[in-house]
């Protein structure tokens, strides 16, 4: 078996060991390295090799996941619609915190890798459609930063989604308020 396809069967075996642990623990942060690469039937060090790190692979995994949410969610049909920026930016954020909301153990998993790890040279999904919204009074910089910034507070806000309805009385779980909540985000950097 060629090198490569050898190397894609192990990744695919670690991140479906990955989300099978993920789903089965109480406490996501309590996967070790050891117990996936067990479970995948590998030595431990493929999870630095394949992913370089544990916490990236947990991200990978979520990422994997949230792929499948989108489709399910006909994420392509929206982007392809003629929305402007702005409202399309709130139903895509609606979609990605929903995710986000209904993965409570891969968000706590990987917000901390996300908000300190994240490479932030990358565009992310928002970009795009805030330089548009912007239609060059703004720099690629700035958009970026405005886009980097609705992702970070918007997995924040989710991963502490029990405090904000504590304290705010906000219930991120009720789609309503989970839309209130991202429309105002998006208003306020987008103004």
């Amino acid at each position: 078996m060629q090198k490569d396809v050898k190397l894609g069967i192990t990744k695919e075996k670690l991140i479906d060991a990955t989300f099978a642990l993920m789903e089965e623990l109480d406490d996501p942060l309590n996967v070790t390295s050891r117990q996936i690469a067990e479970r995948a039937g590998t030595k431990p060090s493929m999870i630095n090799y394949c992913f370089g790190s544990r916490e990236n692979l947990i991200y990978q995994t979520f990422q994997k996941q949230y792929m499948s949410f989108l489709k399910d969610k006909e994420i392509e049909k929206l982007i392809a619609s003629d929305l402007a920026p702005k409202d399309l930016l709130k139903k895509l954020h609606f979609a990605v915190a929903k995710c986000l909301v209904e993965n409570p153990k891969f968000t706590k998993a990987i917000t901390g890798h996300v908000l300190f790890n994240r490479d932030l040279s990358q565009e992310s999904f928002s970009f795009p459609y805030v330089k548009k919204h912007y239609a060059g009074k703004k720099t690629d910089k700035e958009c970026r930063l405005i886009a980097y910034e609705l992702s970070a507070m918007m997995q924040l806000i989710v991963f502490r989604k029990d405090d904000i309805r504590e304290s705010f009385g906000i219930d991120l779980n009720n789609d309503k308020e989970l839309q209130k909540y991202i429309d105002m985000r998006v208003d306020l950097l987008l103004a």
